[in-house]
């Protein structure tokens, strides 16, 4: 078992988007997310931790420990039968075991043995009840810089399914929603308390957040799909605290990143080249250092 990390961090995360759509909403006929009174772009944090999922999964989906819980169209219970069999305990409907040190023990070995549920938490109590933590690491949305402006692309398709349909019309007309260019600015916040205290810690250590961190710089090269576009990203700019607990709040150290357009820029973004990050980094607050590790 690694020993959980024992400092703070916070950061801010960059990526753009290149004729593509970021994150469909369903309830819009998957057009891209807006916030619609200020028609900013918006990206979910459930979206951002899916292509982290994916990415640790493919990278470490052999080793030990880095099992991911919520893999697309997983059965949950499934996984809370593996810890009960582990620990020789027989599940009850809904309920943990009465006692307290076999269910602490329980939830650890989620833990211990699923990245994501050792990274963000997991709500686990279902009619085979694993209980529940909370996560040391959260996401939150993802908002562009710029308002973007949505474009709605016909296209067609030359083949068809079946027969019947090649004797009625040979061509099927669809279409895709994408974002001429988006850049987009999410926050993230890793608690060391959330990771290592004793009774309630995930357990969360230095290797799990060299593997996030990783995560986070590569993820888009390995999500490549034709509704996404051009997904890159821009920066990652990290706040590490002396401390546990932390040395500063998170929202002035996130006002010492400046995303702001290239003077004399005209018109409507189009790449990350319009656009220049300035991270403040003079007179930090004490027991504050900031990297750039994108």
């Amino acid at each position: 078992m690694l020993t959980p990390i024992s400092h703070r961090y916070d950061f801010v995360y960059l990526f753009d988007v290149r004729n593509g759509n970021p994150n469909g909403d369903p309830d819009a006929g998957n057009m891209p997310r807006l916030d619609p009174e200020t028609s900013r772009g918006l990206v979910t944090d459930v979206a951002l931790k899916r292509k982290i999922r994916n990415y640790v999964a493919m990278t470490r989906g052999e080793v030990s420990g880095f099992d991911i819980y919520m893999q697309e169209r997983a059965v949950l219970n499934l996984a809370h039968r593996r810890a009960y069999a582990a620990l020789a305990l027989t599940p009850e409907a809904k309920k943990l075991p009465k006692d307290e040190a076999k269910a602490r023990e329980l939830t650890r070995w989620m833990c211990d043995n699923f990245f994501d549920i050792r990274t963000f938490g997991a709500v686990m109590s279902t009619e085979v009840n694993a209980g529940q933590v909370r996560g040391p690491v959260q996401i939150t949305f993802a908002e562009s810089v710029d308002p973007v402006v949505p474009m709605e692309v016909t296209i067609t398709r030359s083949s068809v399914t079946n027969e019947k349909d090649a004797l009625q019309n040979d061509r099927t007309m669809g279409r895709k929603h994408i974002v001429p260019y988006g850049l987009y600015r999410a926050h993230g916040f890793v608690s060391a308390r959330l990771a290592n205290d004793p009774k309630k810690g995930t357990g969360f250590s230095d290797d799990d957040l060299a593997l996030l961190w990783d995560a986070l710089a590569n993820m888009f090269d390995h999500d490549r799909a034709a509704a996404r576009g051009e997904m890159t990203a821009r920066g990652l700019i990290v706040f590490e605290h002396e401390s546990d607990l932390g040395n500063a709040p998170a929202h002035l150290l996130f006002d010492r990143v400046h995303v702001a357009r290239q003077p004399g820029a005209e018109g409507p973004p189009r790449g990350f080249a319009d656009y220049k990050v300035e991270v403040n980094d003079t007179d930090l607050p004490a027991g504050i250092t900031v990297r750039r590790l994108i």
